[in-house]
């Protein structure tokens, strides 16, 4: 019998799909995995609901870090300020630049970094992707190998930042989920907190391009679309 702990992972958790893989993915590696969420000010918490009901149907530590108090210094973005337009169309840096949450990313990665060297974890997952390096510099492999390096140095004992989709596309980190088996019903991608999903926003089009270069049906319902 090996009585060996599984090493830990803190796992940023949006609720989002690329997120979702991720947890899966580590749970899969035998993590013992730490999920971490944060409420930011967003303009809806549908994530972040999604986020709380599958970690209670993984059973896995959950927690939500309120930062909402840093709003007034990241909210020049139609992710966080409800009065600006949420752009639609396909993800382009001309249409979806309004989308950037200025340095988000780091700002997140560091806080996990923390909880990691908290717990003894080794390890932060992220779900930065190729698709989003055309529009987000903090998705970039450049910005994630700089921050690697700082989680090198920032403690005693190194962190590891493990992106592992860092060069894949949408269609490709769903291709691995669905080999997985896993229901993408619990996750929320829209941009918009509406009952349904708009289907007009970037991160539709690109979740529902993912789910078509896969010949797969999206099980979420999306407005103005037959259910």
């Amino acid at each position: 019998m090996n009585d060996t702990p599984s090493p830990a992972t803190v796992v940023i958790y949006s609720g989002g799909m690329d997120s979702y893989t991720v947890l899966h993915r580590a749970l899969r590696e035998g993590r013992d995995v730490h999920a971490l969420s944060f409420d930011y000010g967003q303009r809806h918490a549908r994530e972040l609901d999604q986020a709380a009901k599958v970690c209670r149907q993984l059973d896995i530590p959950h927690q939500v870090v309120d930062i909402r108090a840093i709003h007034g210094l990241i909210d020049n973005s139609a992710l966080t300020d409800a009065n600006r337009d949420m752009p639609e169309g396909d993800y382009a840096e001309d249409n979806l630049a309004a989308t950037v949450v200025p340095n988000r990313n780091m700002i997140l990665l560091s806080l996990a970094i923390a909880k990691a060297v908290n717990i003894g974890a080794g390890r932060v997952d992220y779900g930065a992707h190729g698709g989003d390096h055309v529009l987000y510099p903090d998705c970039r492999p450049a910005f994630v190998d700089a921050m690697n390096a700082v989680a090198g140095i920032a403690n005693f004992e190194a962190v590891d930042i493990h992106t592992p989709y860092l060069r894949a596309s949408k269609a490709e980190i769903l291709a691995d989920g669905l080999a997985m088996g896993l229901d993408y019903a619990d996750t929320w991608t829209c941009y918009r907190g509406e009952a349904l999903a708009c289907g007009r926003c970037g991160s539709c089009l690109e979740r529902l391009a993912a789910f078509a270069a896969n010949q797969a049906t999206d099980p979420l319902a999306y407005a103005g679309r037959d259910a």
